[in-house]
């Protein structure tokens, strides 16, 4: 049970909150000042989370903050105090705060901040004791590559991997960039029946289309200008082996009418050629798009869509996979020390924690990045995340306040948050044409989630805004008794809201 500690010189308030999160199933203990707070800091066992008043009579509650931070640094303290107090605020963040309230205590925001940071520090202490609490699976795949697995979906990943391998059929494996598809791909080769044969990637964004055509069949002499000789494409020098055709969306259709040939008969017609070339080879195919979505737009065609989808594998983000964070972290580390010619660095407390925290929108490519630059500088900063991911921000979109000395900082940063979030549900929505569900998978939260955020920031469709409300005063007095105000976030926390999102079920 995740332990508590509240300090607060108000025996009232003691009681309030002790019942509030008893309730909620934490374990709780209290102390009236800064004395009894700091001896209970010293038992056994260590709260993972400590609401501090921050004036109470004796030892102030900064005094005793500085003295937690010293006592246990990875424990999260939340500061509290009914007084309006922008320098307060500042001074309690310099001394390692993690969040600062304001009394009287919105239930809500305080118990998702509870959540937020009490449920970190669990995931961060059995990251810590990965060996003994959690069981890590990685497979070597030659060179600097690797599979590994902590996560439950990820271990269920790699079950599916070992039975698909041996059946030769195509796979479509899905899952945000940077995910880590190119890596799966080379585990189905590896426990395949053509692991002894060649396994080839081939980006199809990265290709343009005049040449994608000419790479993939290949061509006769005198098929084009400067064709002096014959020349066998991808499928040729892959024969009897594995082809990975990444970010298939990208193809062009008329490309993707002759791959469906492939797929169906195993043979095509080189460029300029006379006589079907027959081959045999595993076609995987991979892509960070919402295929259902490529399809409705017409760039990826239905019936290849079918041919390929014969299995599906969807790879989760990062962030859904809190327990390998740190495992991949030091795994990339290991791999990368020796290449870069620097010794492998030990993890602060702080880091993990930190690494944990984040949010990786650039999954497996930013954590290498990364690595290598604790690797060669030792820095433990964390890159800012975008608003959402695949999101862009519109030029000018956030505006610089203007603040004067008694303006109230958490104030700033909650209406930050909110103009952020609002902006980039607005662009989610614009890019997917108000389609909702996919506007809600781009965004990473769920349905339902999206539904109450567009009401709670006032964005509507086109289609809405031409329907007439019946009574449009009592309509929004309707919408503010149901829709409270955005809460204030905390300082770590990333703009976009990232909580119980749709998760896609793996087959």
């Amino acid at each position: 049970m995740t332990q508590l500690l509240l300090v607060d010189d108000d025996p009232m308030m003691l009681r309030y909150l002790r019942s509030l999160l008893q309730g909620e199933g934490y374990g709780v203990r209290t102390a009236a000042n800064g004395l009894e707070a700091l001896r209970e800091m010293k038992m056994a066992p260590q709260p993972a989370m400590v609401l501090l008043d921050k004036v109470m009579p004796g030892m102030d509650g900064l005094e005793v903050l500085s003295q937690i931070r010293t006592l246990a640094p990875e424990t999260h303290v939340v500061m509290l105090s009914g007084l309006h107090d922008p320098v307060g605020i500042v001074q309690s963040m310099k001394l390692g705060a993690t969040d600062y309230l304001a009394k009287p205590v919105d239930e809500g925001r305080l118990l998702e901040a509870v959540r937020q940071y009490a449920g970190v520090i669990e995931v961060a202490q059995e990251t810590d004791e990965a060996k003994e609490e959690i069981e890590i699976l990685c497979e070597e795949l030659g060179g600097e590559k690797f599979f590994l697995a902590a996560a439950p979906a990820m271990k269920k990943l790699y079950e599916q991997v070992l039975r698909i391998a041996r059946v030769d059929m195509p796979v479509l494996i899905t899952g945000e960039s940077g995910t880590g598809k190119e890596i799966i791909a080379q585990l189905l080769h590896t426990h395949s029946p053509r692991s002894k044969r060649r396994f080839l990637k081939i980006n199809c964004a990265a290709i343009p289309e005049e040449l994608l055509e000419s790479e993939l069949f290949g061509y006769e002499s005198g098929a084009f200008t400067g064709a002096g000789s014959a020349k066998p494409g991808y499928f040729e020098q892959c024969d009897k082996g594995t082809i990975l055709l990444d970010e298939i969306g990208e193809m062009p259709p008329r490309l993707q009418a002759k791959l469906l040939q492939v797929l169906q008969e195993q043979r095509f017609f080189r460029l300029g050629g006379k006589s079907p070339v027959q081959v045999d080879v595993r076609i995987l195919a991979a892509t960070n798009v919402d295929v259902k979505l490529a399809v409705e737009q017409g760039r990826l065609r239905l019936d290849l869509y079918y041919r390929l989808n014969g299995f599906n594998l969807f790879l989760p983000p990062l962030r859904e996979r809190h327990e390998e964070i740190v495992p991949l972290f030091c795994n990339f580390m290991k791999h990368m020390a020796a290449a870069l010619q620097q010794p492998e660095r030990p993890l602060s407390p702080e880091m993990r924690r930190s690494l944990v925290m984040h949010s990786w929108p650039g999954n497996l490519r930013e954590l290498q990045n990364v690595v290598k630059r604790y690797l060669v500088l030792g820095d433990e900063s964390l890159p800012a995340s975008p608003v959402a991911a695949g999101v862009p921000r519109k030029p000018g979109g956030l505006r610089r306040r203007k603040t004067d000395s008694t303006t109230d900082l958490k104030q700033i940063v909650r209406e930050m948050k909110g103009e952020a979030e609002a902006e980039a549900i607005r662009g989610a929505l614009e890019k997917t044409q108000w389609r909702r569900k996919e506007a809600a998978a781009m965004l990473g939260i769920c349905y339902k989630a999206l539904i109450y955020k567009s009401r709670q920031y006032g964005i509507i469709s086109p289609r809405e805004k031409a329907v007439p409300q019946a009574n449009p005063a009592r309509g929004a007095r309707h919408m503010q008794a149901e829709e409270p105000a955005p809460s204030a976030g905390s300082r770590f926390s990333s703009a976009m809201a990232v909580g119980s999102g749709d998760r896609h079920e793996l087959p």
